[in-house]
């Protein structure tokens, strides 16, 4: 009888170490990582320009996603699940199936926006949840997002019984959904401010909408567009080795801010371990690298440039003065400096930008035209926008548009001039 105790005791000892064994590793915080479509059969939003070739969403969406998921595999408190590492099609049930399986703590599926037409001048970033559809915009992004389910035959008859108009679904959904709905928000919201403070790029908001890759997770869920594939510029710059890093950076930044907060609410303590690198932190000042003067204005697509994005012309005394990147942290600002001379500018410099920094002496304006001409009353330009300023120099006429105290705030102008279809202008600095 006592050697049945002690081999019972034992036995009880050894199941209960596993288990306690077992939660201690469970508690990694787990995020599954979702590289929208995928597949020859799935290719996404797809767009052929003449300088990229054919890019694809789904080439894109991996991009982002492996490089997010190496900066998360570098911090020991996270564990991460990939929906494809490579070029193939989950289908969206196996996606979902994944995460539930996986516990996870956080789901994230990264797409890439388009619109019906040819060239969109819609641009931006926008993040969803999951909820009962707002507008017509988020349906009609909701059918192309949801199509793909008719690709596989298990998620043709997974999901053939949800009917998204009927009072059942609708009340089942927002049952399902309620308990995740606010840290879902929280997250996207995240995401959302990084692209804007961070990347500086314009940002359509966080929307709920109904898609089935999210709708069946059991964990708060995003689903990220991270621009508009049929936007040239907003293409550029995800087809980009820069643009896909920032966007992954400004992912993860928003992971590390998200289970902060949930740590705080649990009474978890976070921070970096003596292991771990400490954060690191944000520098004063903007910095961009300075490329090269010149008296010629160049576009992006312009040799000249070397294939760099995310340029910055900036206009002073009658010289067009490029810059490449803009950080204030001084890890990215020292990326940035290697990308700009291994692409050939071997003299390329760092240099500071105080942050709303306005000029006591002058102002910042938009240079919109510059024509041998002037130009017609009927033109786009002088249509669009008033009141422009002309002045004449050498025989050239050239117009501006606009006056601001500081850089960001021309910056902002210039998007908003873009967005109603006036490319190319430059920042100009006058002093009076």
């Amino acid at each position: 009888m006592n050697l049945i105790r002690f081999y019972f005791k034992r036995y009880f000892t050894f199941i209960f170490v596993f288990l306690f064994g077992l939660t201690m590793a469970q508690k990694k915080f787990t995020i599954v990582l979702d590289a929208g479509h995928g597949g020859e059969k799935d290719p996404g939003a797809t767009r052929k320009y003449d300088d990229l070739g054919t890019v694809r969403e789904k080439d894109i969406t991996l991009a982002i996603v492996l490089k997010l998921g190496r900066m998360l595999e570098k911090n020991k408190e996270y564990k991460v699940i990939y929906t494809r590492k490579e070029d193939f099609y989950p289908s969206l049930g196996d996606r979902t199936d994944l995460a539930n399986n996986s516990k996870a703590d956080l789901f994230i599926s990264v797409h890439v926006n388009s619109t019906a037409s040819k060239i969109a001048t819609a641009t931006g970033t926008e993040t969803f949840v999951q909820g009962p559809n707002q507008n017509k915009t988020n349906l009609e992004v909701a059918k192309r997002e949801n199509d793909v389910v008719f690709l596989d035959d298990k998620d043709r008859e997974r999901f053939a019984s949800y009917d998204p108009s009927s009072p059942e679904s609708l009340i089942a959904l927002k049952v399902n959904q309620s308990k995740y709905l606010m840290a879902s928000l929280t997250f996207g919201a995240l995401v959302e401010e990084n692209f804007v403070n961070k990347d500086k790029r314009y940002s359509r908001g966080v929307m709920q909408k109904d898609l089935h890759v999210l709708r069946m997770n059991a964990m708060p869920s995003v689903l990220i567009e991270t621009g508009f594939i049929n936007n040239p510029e907003d293409a550029r710059y995800l087809a980009s080795d820069n643009g896909q890093d920032e966007v992954a950076a400004s992912i993860f930044d928003a992971i590390i801010k998200y289970k902060k907060t949930i740590d705080q609410k649990s009474g978890i303590k976070s921070g970096p371990k003596k292991e771990d690198k400490p954060a690191e932190i944000p520098l004063k000042n903007d910095f961009r690298i300075f490329l090269f003067s010149s008296a010629n204005k160049y576009n992006e697509n312009d040799p000249e440039l070397k294939g760099l994005n995310n340029i910055l012309i900036l206009k002073e005394n009658d010289m067009y003065k490029y810059y490449y990147g803009a950080t204030n942290m001084a890890s990215i600002r020292d990326n940035n400096q290697k990308t700009a001379r291994d692409a050939g500018f071997r003299n390329s410099y760092s240099v500071g930008f105080v942050p709303n920094q306005s000029i006591n002496f002058g102002y910042y304006t938009l240079e919109v035209a510059v024509s041998k001409e002037k130009l017609n009353s009927k033109s786009y330009v002088q249509q669009t926008l008033s009141p422009l300023e002309r002045n004449k120099k050498d025989g050239i006429f050239y117009y501006t548009y606009g006056k601001v105290n500081n850089l960001e705030d021309a910056i902002k102008l210039q998007k908003e001039i873009e967005a109603k279809g006036i490319k190319n202008s430059v920042i100009e600095k006058k002093i009076k």
